[in-house]
């Protein structure tokens, strides 16, 4: 009974993650001409979130191991809650930038811990169907957004009914406390101990699963902060609109972790991911081919509905390649480089359109789909190899 409480809240929490990742995407076209800022400064802000994101995954294990997940989980949607309000209240693009700090800092150890946690204590199918949650949030996002832009113009409303929303976790999470101490034993467990990073890095297989993350992670983040502006700026599209359109893209992750997880009940992890990277090579083609505007918001549901069964996938398997000793550390590092990926892409891709066109849009998603085949093909090899070599 212990165990399907935690599941819930878990499910619950990752609501909670995905409802502010799609909000700047669908909310810059209109936010940067009210912000009297340039177009690609949408990357700065994406940049320090993920910054933040990205120290607090790196030091995860050694957070949660002082604290316990309950009070990691509910610190965490806390400050993101009050991140959300501070967008509401923001008038100027340095405002947004210093209230980006602690929704990027609440965003990773909540993330590690609770991926680790669903890793190591359930099956494939309980992970795709806990990031079909955040798809959920990730889905209503856009929605929510859109409703303020075309009823209230207000973008600011937007940002706040979702750190209202938030705050109602936050409540929930505080008020649940007592069930993560109850289970304290389980979830912060010896084997959880944090590792030196020297030593995580000579793992066979770590530094390949390293770009993996990153470019999984760099082509989500790429699609869902610049989707709508490709919509907008190349298409023709209006900014209303393609706030709507761009949640398409969302509900095909959410609708393929639903899927992913009876699925996984027939394929392995292996299998989940490289059929996720053929449905996302299909949807960059599609958004290519030349029927104008017919094919846009088929192109986009394929590329999430691809990315469906990639990360959970991903992340289920760490156990599996490098051990239960070793997971939650490396799930750490993992998730860090992932949120590097969303760190340094998206400004890096709003420079290079900025530069050229914002037609190179496709082109650039398959080139890093194609390095992260090459990539997960050499960590399933180089992990492969390593435990014949234990074994022999």
């Amino acid at each position: 009974m212990l165990s399907i409480l935690l599941l819930i809240l878990i499910y619950l929490s990752f609501i909670s993650l995905g409802l502010p990742d799609s909000l700047l995407g669908s909310a810059w076209p209109s936010m940067y001409g009210t912000l009297n800022v340039p177009l690609s400064y949408a990357g700065i802000i994406s940049m320090i979130i993920a910054s933040g994101t990205v120290i607090s995954s790196m030091f995860s294990a050694r957070i949660l191991r002082r604290f316990g997940t309950g009070i990691v989980a509910a610190v965490s949607v806390l400050m993101t809650a009050a991140a959300l309000i501070g967008f509401s209240i923001s008038h100027s693009f340095l405002l947004l930038c210093i209230c980006a700090v602690p929704l990027g800092l609440g965003a990773g150890s909540i993330d590690t811990a609770l991926n680790n946690y669903v890793a190591l204590h359930y099956k494939a199918r309980h992970m795709s169907w806990l990031h079909c949650f955040w798809g959920i949030g990730a889905s209503a996002g856009p929605i929510i957004m859109s409703f303020y832009l075309i009823n209230s113009n207000s973008w600011n409303s937007g940002y706040r009914t979702i750190g209202i929303i938030q705050f109602c976790l936050v409540l929930l999470l505080f008020i649940s406390l007592p069930l993560w101490k109850k289970n304290k034993s389980e979830t912060d467990s010896a084997k959880n101990k944090p590792h030196k990073f020297s030593k995580l890095f000579s793992i066979a297989g770590v530094k390949e699963v390293l770009v993996t993350f990153f470019c999984y992670c760099s082509i989500e983040t790429i699609t869902g902060l610049w989707g709508a502006s490709y919509l907008v700026i190349e298409k023709g599209i209006t900014p209303e609109i393609a706030a709507r359109w761009i949640s398409l893209y969302y509900i095909g992750i959410t609708f393929g972790r639903f899927i992913s997880g009876f699925i996984t009940m027939k394929l392995t992890n292996r299998q989940m991911v490289r059929l996720g990277q053929i449905i996302i090579g299909a949807g960059i083609i599609v958004l290519v081919l030349p029927f104008e505007n017919a094919l846009l918001l088929p192109g986009l549901f394929l590329i999430g509905l691809g990315c469906a069964p990639v990360f959970p996938s991903l992340l289920h398997e760490t156990p599996v390649n490098f051990g239960a000793e070793y997971s939650q550390s490396i799930m750490g590092i993992q998730m860090a480089c992932a949120y590097i990926g969303t760190t340094i892409m998206p400004p890096v891709f709003g420079w290079l359109a900025s530069l050229l066109s914002f037609n190179i849009f496709p082109v650039f998603l398959g080139l890093i789909l194609v390095i992260k085949i090459l990539m997960f093909e050499l960590l399933k090899k180089n992990v492969d190899k390593a435990k014949i070599n234990e074994r022999g």
